[in-house]
Order: structure tokens, then C-alpha cells, then sequence
């Protein structure tokens, strides 16, 4: 069972288009990512899924109900978290809590029991007189996205939810998301961070408002990187980037923080290149050559350059 249909999805601003008829399903209860850079057309994607603005032609059903046609339904079967942090910082955690529980439609008992809730899953329980603005970062985002479904709907939009916190945080919020999956919220995330991206059941990757790939991580990374990945540790690292990108031999070439990641048919071959193009042709020392697992970046890096050629 589908929770979002999207059907040829599409928004224009003037003679710009900045979501290209794009198409595809998410089930219930899946956490599905929703990759791109920054102007790729994910947040044009996301208000138009959320019911907040009208597309230019297609239509999308999210809990049902056509964003064309009904977004104000739309809305009801929803929660939302945008990448900045979306409470208010001069209030509580509980005037947070009250006020969004309210705009929510929850009120007397109900609204007791889910306030109890948030702040079990926020570890804030015995703390809802505290400042908003005196938590730290991953307690925020925690709060945040228990807020963002005190009402219990079904689906949850997710903006770049973990922008600006630590690691340990990140992971722990991911635990919160996997828990929400679990319980039947069809959670629906856009992230910058390709290491996240490993927690979704389906990756969609959308580049210039074109959806150009889409799969699980594993699906991904065998279908689109059948060629080996070396790992190159050197000398002179980008004046060796400069000269594997221009060698004809070897098809993808990138630089990955002090290594060389370099894409090639026959693993042997590729070593043979590499150690004749920059040690004997160039003198650049090489401290070693090893192959590795493609990495979510690795995919997400060859598509994109493979799109824009």
C-alpha cells in the first residue's frame, strides 16, 4: 500500500522549471530519502507534497488525497519538520508542546496523554518549564520531531531534520525515526548527509528537477557502479586529480577528503594506469592503491556527473 502517489509532478516559475514531471511511490510505513543538492528541487517537491504550494500540472495523492485537488486534506494526514529549527525558542518545552498540540486540534486528556509522550521520546520528562533555546542541539530536533507528531498522522516530512548537529545526536535521532517506521509513519526525509541516506528503505535522487535514479542503497550501488572503485593515497593529491581526471582510460575520477576515488573497468588494468600516469610520467609518489566498497557518494557523485555531460 502506497501513502504518497506522485504522477508527473511538475512546477514552474515563469520560463524556470523547477520540478520536472517526476513520478514515483512511497509505501507506508517506509523511510524514504529524498537526495539532491541544494536548487536540485527538493523543497519546491516537499510544499507541493505537503499541500502549501499548487503545482503547475501532474498531481500527487499523500494519505489519499490529490495536492491538486484537496490540499487542505493533504494537510491533516501530515506532520512536518523544516530544516531550521521550526519551535519557538522563548517558550518552554511545554508552552511549545501546549501551543502546537492546540494548532493540532488537541485539547483536555488528549492532549495530556501525547504531551506525556513527546517528552518521553525527547528525554525531557521532569524538564517542561526549561527554555527552548537552553537545549542543547539534538534534544531540540528530538522535540521537534515528536512535536511534529503529536497529532499521530500518518506520513511526517522531514527538511534536512539533522543540519548543524553532532553525530551522536544524529544517530539517535535516526533511532526516533526507525521507531516511528516501525509504528506505521511513512517518514519521508531529505538530507545532505549520504551516510543517513543508508537508513532509508528507498533512495530518490532528483538533480535539476529530474528524478535520475531511484532504489535501495544496495540497488544503487550495483546497478549504476559495475566497475571497480580504487582508492588512491598519494603525493600531491590534486595535482594528481588534475591528471587522472584527463586520462582517457579512466572513466570516473574524484576526490574524497586525502584520497583519490578512481572509477575503471578491469582492476589490474586501472592499477597499471594509475601507477604509469603518475609515478613513472609525473614522479608523484603513490603510498598505496587499494580497492574498495563503493560508498552511497561514490553513486550519488557518478550520477550527477553522468547527468550534467
Amino acid at each position: 500500500m502506497n501513502s504518497i502517489e506522485v504522477n508527473n509532478l511538475t512546477k514552474k516559475f515563469g520560463s524556470f522549471t523547477a520540478v520536472n514531471g517526476i513520478s514515483f511511490n512511497v509505501k507506508q510505513g517506509e523511510i524514504f530519502g529524498f537526495l539532491g543538492a541544494n536548487g536540485a528541487g527538493k523543497s519546491t517537491a516537499i510544499k507541493m507534497l505537503c499541500g502549501i504550494l499548487e503545482p503547475t500540472s501532474g498531481d500527487a495523492l499523500v494519505g489519499g488525497y490529490s495536492v491538486m485537488n484537496n490540499p487542505d486534506k493533504v494537510k491533516t494526514q501530515i506532520g512536518y519538520m523544516s530544516q531550521k529549527f521550526s519551535l519557538y525558542n522563548d517558550l518552554t518545552v511545554e508552552e511549545n508542546i501546549n501551543f502546537f498540540g492546540s494548532v493540532y486540534g488537541l485539547y483536555n486528556s488528549k492532549l495530556k496523554e501525547r504531551k506525556s509522550w513527546v517528552l518521553k521520546v525527547a528525554n525531557l520528562e521532569g524538564k517542561e518549564k526549561l527554555l527552548t533555546a537552553s537545549l542543547p542541539g539534538g534534544i531540540k530536533q528530538r522535540l521537534a520531531l515528536a512535536i511534529a507528531v503529536i497529532h499521530e498522522p500518518k506520513i511526517v516530512f522531514l527538511d534536512e531534520p539533522t543540519g548543524g548537529v553532532d553525530p551522536i545526536s544524529r544517530r539517535n535521532f535516526w533511532e526516533l525515526i526507525n521507531e516511528l517506521s516501525q509504528s506505521g509513519v511513512t517518514v519521508f526525509v531529505t538530507t545532505h548527509y549520504l551516510d543517513e541516506a543508508e537508513f532509508c528503505n528507498t533512495i530518490t535522487l532528483i538533480n535539476a528537477g529530474n528524478i535520475i535514479a531511484s532504489g535501495s542503497s544496495k540497488e544503487l550501488k550495483t546497478k549504476y557502479l559495475q566497475n571497480t572503485i580504487l582508492e588512491v593515497e598519494c603525493e600531491n593529491i590534486i595535482e594528481a586529480l588534475d591528471i587522472l581526471t584527463k586520462e582517457k582510460r579512466i572513466d570516473e575520477t574524484t576526490i574524497f577528503g586525502n584520497y583519490i576515488h578512481v572509477n575503471v573497468k578491469d582492476e589490474s588494468e586501472g592499477r597499471k594506469i594509475i601507477e604509469q600516469v603518475l609515478t613513472v610520467d609525473n614522479s608523484i609518489k603513490i603510498k598505496r592503491i587499494d580497492k574498495i566498497v563503493p560508498t552511497l557518494e561514490d553513486v550519488f557523485i557518478y550520477l550527477l556527473e553522468k547527468d550534467e555531460k
